[in-house]
C-alpha cells in the first residue's frame, strides 16, 4: 500500500522503533502541514492509507471527495471530531482507531504547573539575560512563585486523567476539588475528593484550575469569560486538553485584566501556533508547543497500534474499525 503519515514536525516517526512494521509497505512522510482542501487534495490523492498524528490534519467531506485513491484512515489513538466520519462511510473508506495512555497528558500537565507555580521558565529566561532571581523584566510584576501544599487545586473532568492529576495534588499536600458532571463529581466523592457546590464556588476558590475534558457539542465553549473572571489574581490557569473548550476570545482578555493570574497552555485553536500570537508575548503566560501525548512511549504505543492496523487492513482482517460499514463489499 502507498501510505502517507502526516504532520511529522519532528522528524521522529521513521525513528520508532515500531516503523519496521511498515517494511513491506511504500510509505512517505510529511514533516509540515498543507493548509486547505485543495492544497491536502494534491498533496495526499496518490495514498491508499493515511495515518493520522491525532487531530493535527482534518478530514472534512469536501477533502475526503477529492482522494478517489484511498481506502483507509489510521488513527494515532481515537477519534475526536476531526474526520467527518459519515463523509468517509460515504466515499467507502475505512476508519481504524488506535489506544493511548494517560499518563504522558497527565505528567507534562504536572510539570506546567510546577513551572508555573514557581515562574521556573521567566527566572530561568532572565538568569540567560544576566538578571538573578527574576522573573519579569519589569520589577512592578517581578512576583515570587509559590508552593502547592495547602493550595487548591480544581480538576474540572474527572476521567482517566483527572484522577492521576487528583492523585498528584494530593501528594503534594494540595486541597483537591473537582467539577464536572454528576458521574464525574460521585466518582470524585467516592475517592474522598471534595467536590464543588456550583462552578462559581470552583473557579472562584481555585488556586490552581486544570482542564480535563473531552471536546464535544456540549463542551465546546464551556468555560466562558465570566468564569474566569471569578479566578483568583494569584491563580492559575491549565489548559492541556483542547483550547475550543474556552470560549473563544476568553483567554486573552482575562489574563490582560489578571484574572487569573497566570495561564499553563498546551493547546491552541490554531496549531501551530502563529509566532507572533498575543499569548507568546505575555509574561504571565507559560506556553508549550501541544506536547501531551508527544514523547518517546507515548509515540511507540499510539503508532505501533496504528501500523499494526494498517498491517491487518492488508492483509484482509481489519482490526478497531470505527466504520465497519465499508466492510461489507
Amino acid at each position: 500500500m502507498k501510505i502517507a503519515i502526516l504532520d511529522d514536525y519532528q522528524d521522529c516517526v521513521r525513528h520508532l522503533d515500531c516503523f519496521g512494521l511498515l517494511a513491506d509497505h511504500q510509505v512517505k512522510v510529511f514533516h509540515n502541514s498543507a493548509r486547505g482542501v485543495g492544497q491536502l487534495a494534491i498533496r495526499l490523492a496518490p495514498f491508499d492509507a493515511l495515518v493520522l498524528i491525532r487531530e493535527r490534519t482534518e478530514l472534512p467531506k469536501a477533502l475526503l471527495q477529492k482522494l478517489p485513491n484511498l481506502k483507509l484512515i489510521s488513527q494515532t489513538g481515537k477519534v475526536s471530531g476531526h474526520i467527518d466520519v459519515a463523509a468517509a462511510t460515504d466515499c467507502g473508506i475505512t476508519i481504524v482507531e488506535g489506544i493511548g495512555d494517560p499518563t504522558a497528558p497527565a505528567e507534562l500537565t504536572w510539570a506546567l504547573i510546577m513551572a508555573s507555580a514557581r515562574r521556573i521558565p521567566q527566572y530561568v529566561q532572565h538568569l540567560r539575560e544576566g538578571q538573578w532571581q527574576r522573573s519579569a523584566s519589569d520589577l512592578q510584576h517581578n512576583g515570587l512563585g509559590t508552593v502547592l501544599k495547602g493550595r487548591t487545586l480544581g480538576i474540572w473532568g474527572y476521567g482517566k486523567i483527572g484522577r492521576i492529576i487528583a492523585g498528584y495534588g494530593k501528594a503534594f499536600g494540595m486541597r483537591v476539588m473537582v467539577w464536572g458532571g454528576d458521574m464525574s463529581r460521585a466518582a470524585a466523592s467516592q475517592d474522598g475528593y471534595l467536590v464543588a457546590e456550583s462552578k462559581q464556588q470552583f473557579f472562584a476558590e481555585a488556586d490552581v484550575l486544570s482542564l480535563h475534558l473531552r471536546l464535544h457539542d456540549s463542551t465546546r465553549g464551556v468555560v466562558t469569560a465570566q468564569d474566569l473572571a471569578l479566578m483568583k489574581p494569584t491563580a492559575i490557569f491549565v489548559n492541556t486538553s483542547r483550547a475550543e473548550l474556552v470560549a473563544s476570545d476568553a483567554s486573552l482578555p482575562a489574563l490582560q485584566q489578571g484574572r487569573p493570574g497566570f495561564a499553563a497552555i498546551d493547546v491552541y485553536e490554531t496549531e501551530p501556533l502563529p509566532h507572533d500570537a498575543p499569548l507568546l508575548r505575555m509574561e504571565n503566560v507559560l506556553a508549550s508547543p501541544h506536547l501531551g501525548y508527544v514523547e518517546k512511549d507515548s509515540y511507540e504505543l499510539y503508532f505501533r497500534a496504528a501500523f499494526q492496523n494498517i498491517v491487518d487492513f492488508a492483509k484482509g482482517a481489519p482490526q478497531h474499525v470505527l466504520n465497519p460499514e465499508t466492510m461489507k463489499n
